[in-house]
């Protein structure tokens, strides 16, 4: 199969790496090989900067759901049964979703206790987690509300590691000192703080990204925040994937810097197959120098640093060249001392 100077497809990815390692492209293994070591490198090139890297960035929302009070629930200490009255909620919201959702929260009168909803049997029964401690309640006042969110499904890492939102009015801290800071976190409101962590598998081996938020949200709000992606692939179809499988695959890298991800898998190669660590030195620097003319391209990442000097005051003084200080003198010397 035909390569050039930019590598396109994964065929032509794999294709250059064989060539440049001079390995037998007949053997399906070590086919297979190659192809592993492409997507690694594929992998390490976005690890180590994807947030640099504006063909990685994406952009999505985030909608909240709004807390819950309607109605009253009865509750007894030492059970997960609560029954309501006047409740619906296992009825859709006008945002299409139910008013009361399993893994939401559940506050009951003045208590300080937070319970998890487990299940929502119809619209006046649920089981919540752990079991009710408080003593007994009837007709009691309570509030639903929601401070955990799935985030994206191909999210790895947010772009900005200050702020969660596209509006900058979300600190973005780290899980321990949030929950150090809101153990409880249990007082609806506009959202002011948010912690990314990752919640326990279920179903699949897929990693479940989620966003906790204080404070929990009173209301529906629209959070837009922008991420780098896990997709590194694109099928010839244009379907995203997170590596490359199909021999017309082409990674989201632009075509220019394509081959950067050769010269990373071959680095791999001569490391971790032929122990030659001059050849993998080599082109290890190929790689590098290719990097850094990505770095450098403000085309395909981020703006460019710029040193701006403070101008206000050299203005000042070419506005007023004489409005400073006067020379006072004495005598009438030329080269006598001379004071401000």
């Amino acid at each position: 199969m035909a390569t050039t100077n930019h590598p396109k497809t994964f065929a032509d990815l794999y294709t250059s790496l064989l060539n440049n390692v001079r390995a037998d492209s007949g053997k399906t293994t070590i086919i297979a090989e190659a192809k592993r070591m492409i997507n690694s490198a594929l992998h390490d090139m976005h690890l180590a900067s994807g947030e640099h890297f504006g063909w990685a960035h994406r952009r999505t929302t985030l909608v909240t759901q709004p807390e819950y009070t309607t109605g009253t629930v009865t509750a007894t200490q030492g059970s997960t049964a609560v029954s309501g009255s006047s409740t619906l909620w296992d009825t859709a919201n006008d945002f299409g979703v139910n008013n009361v959702r399993a893994a939401g929260k559940l506050k009951i009168g003045s208590s300080i206790n937070v319970y998890e909803v487990s299940t929502i049997t119809d619209d006046t029964n649920m089981v919540i987690t752990p079991m009710f401690v408080d003593a007994d309640v009837a007709a009691e006042d309570y509030t639903y509300y929601e401070d955990e969110y799935a985030l994206a499904s191909d999210f790895l890492r947010p772009i900005d590691f200050r702020f969660f939102d596209q509006d900058r009015s979300i600190t973005l801290i780290g899980e321990t000192k949030f929950r150090s800071m809101f153990p409880r976190n249990n007082v609806t409101g506009k959202p002011v703080a948010a912690a990314i962590f990752d919640a326990a598998f279920s179903g699949s081996t897929a990693r479940r990204r989620r966003i906790l938020l204080h404070k929990p949200p009173s209301e529906a709000y629209i959070i837009p925040y922008t991420y780098v992606t896990t997709d590194l692939g694109v099928t010839s179809a244009g379907a995203a994937q997170t590596e490359l499988s199909s021999d017309t695959d082409e990674p989201i890298v632009p075509l220019s810097y394509r081959m950067a991800i050769v010269h990373k898998a071959a680095a791999q190669w001569y490391l971790e197959r032929r122990n030659d660590q001059t050849r993998a030195a080599a082109n290890h620097a190929l790689y590098d120098d290719t990097m850094h003319k990505l770095m450098g391209d403000n085309e395909h990442g981020q703006d460019l640093p710029q040193i701006v000097p403070n101008r206000s005051g050299y203005v000042r003084r070419a506005a007023r060249p004489y409005g400073g200080p006067r020379r006072h003198v004495s005598g009438t010397a030329f080269d006598e001392l001379r004071d401000r």
